[in-house]
């Protein structure tokens, strides 16, 4: 068969909406400031599909430093990989901070968040090595593990029994293959918004010889004490052996960070293709990423007030009677029952009718027969915000619930534009 036939006879899981939900359910704009109201289709929206956790994104001291940098050194400089030209004195004071900050001996700044990932474990690990890995894990670990040319087992989600169970297999295999053990899994789940269980998969080290992997994405700016993640909260962030964090949520930016023993971060600055065979952070974004994290560490206000919005919006809604799962994190799911049609009518009753805007997730991403509908609060969503949208959610489940939605997708192109 052609490949272009097979294209056209086969969309993909995702593709198969993209006829009756481009631009509109799927690749939807977003116009204006970042904020939490926004332009969409003319009109102004409450947005909640935002990862702008501490409100940076569009802070004055943090546009300021992109604007001075941006103007100082352009987008170019350096040219190059950090291996050949790229390497400069202000990255390596970003490393130098960033490893501190998080409890670890070392850092290395990554180009990119979701191709670090994919490099981290394609470089810690070859064929003799077994991953075992959580089953929800985020798709740039799963990109990850299929570079992987060794073994690899899967614990059920936050399964800590089964993947004890992993382990065992996984030790015995290792004795064969003369291998190591890594177990790779996330600190904040993005999707659902539970935490991964790090303190009891720490535990498991007493008995099982293992290195972890924590992708920490969502947690690091919003959990622990002083914003260092999900290990902080649980208080063992000194068992996390290899921890990893992006810049595209709380740091509001591009790239990421992997810290751990000065030893492993050197092998991986020698090692990971994903930033040996691509350019250098750009001078002005690696500035921005230490001014940020200055913001981070100075000003706990953003992540206190992230937090007041949060308990405002999931126990508001909670009250409303609506199922938010077992998040523990900011990141809030609302879990509703229907199908595509039902979940496409919710969506387009909130923009159009409520103007309200989050993000909409159906099957193949959740089962089937459940609509999910994400919100992320942030520190610069007022209680006004959280009161409106609690209104609106109890309004779309009773409607739910008296099936008063049609049972079919909306033409969302008959929208109406409005100022």
């Amino acid at each position: 068969m052609d490949i272009f036939e097979k294209i056209s006879n086969n969309k993909g899981s995702l593709g198969q909406y993209q006829e009756v939900g481009h631009g509109y359910f799927t690749f939807p704009k977003l116009e204006g400031e970042i904020a939490p109201r926004m332009k969409f289709m003319g009109r102004e929206v409450l947005t909640w599909s935002l990862n702008n956790y501490l409100g940076l994104a569009n802070n004055p001291e943090v546009r300021k430093a992109d604007s001075e940098a941006a103007e100082k050194y352009g987008l170019a400089y350096p040219m190059g990989a950090r291996m050949m030209s790229g390497q400069t004195s202000v990255h390596e004071k970003f490393e130098s901070m960033a490893a501190e900050f998080v409890g670890k001996e070392a850092a290395y700044l990554l180009n990119y968040g979701y191709m670090g990932m994919l490099s981290i474990i394609d470089s810690l690990t070859d064929r003799r090595d077994i991953i075992v890995y959580d089953s929800e894990s985020h798709a740039c670990i799963m990109d990850g593990l299929r570079l992987h040319m060794g073994k690899r087992f899967v614990y059920p989600h936050n399964d800590i029994a089964n993947c004890e169970k992993q382990l065992q297999r996984a030790s015995k295999l290792a004795e064969q293959t003369g291998g190591g053990i890594l177990v790779i899994t996330e600190g904040v789940f993005g999707m659902a918004g539970d935490l991964g269980k790090l303190d009891e998969i720490a535990a498991l080290k007493k008995k099982y010889k293992f290195r972890l992997l924590v992708d920490d994405a969502h947690g690091f700016g919003t959990m622990g004490k002083t914003g260092a993640g999900t290990g902080e909260h649980f208080g063992v962030q000194d068992e996390i052996d290899v921890y990893f964090a992006t810049f595209a949520k709380s740091m509001a930016g591009i790239g990421g960070f992997v810290a751990s023993t000065r030893e492993v971060v050197n092998f991986l600055m020698y090692n990971m293709r994903s930033q040996i065979f691509a350019k250098s952070l750009p001078m002005a974004m690696t500035l921005g990423a230490i001014k940020r994290l200055e913001m981070l560490k100075s000003n706990p206000e953003h992540k206190n007030n992230l937090w007041k919005i949060v308990n405002a919006l999931q126990s508001g809604l909670r009250n409303a009677g609506l199922d938010l799962g077992k998040t523990q994190s900011p990141v809030t799911p609302v879990f509703l029952k229907g199908g595509v049609a039902e979940a496409s009518q919710v969506t387009f009753d909130l923009r159009q009718n409520y103007n309200i805007f989050c993000s909409i997730v159906v099957y193949p991403v959740v089962p089937k027969g459940v609509i999910m509908l994400r919100l992320i609060p942030t520190a610069v969503h007022s209680l006004e915000d959280v009161q409106q949208t609690v209104n609106a959610f109890k309004d779309i489940a009773e409607k739910l619930r008296t099936n008063a939605y049609p049972k079919e997708v909306p033409d969302f192109r008959a929208a109406t534009v409005t100022n």
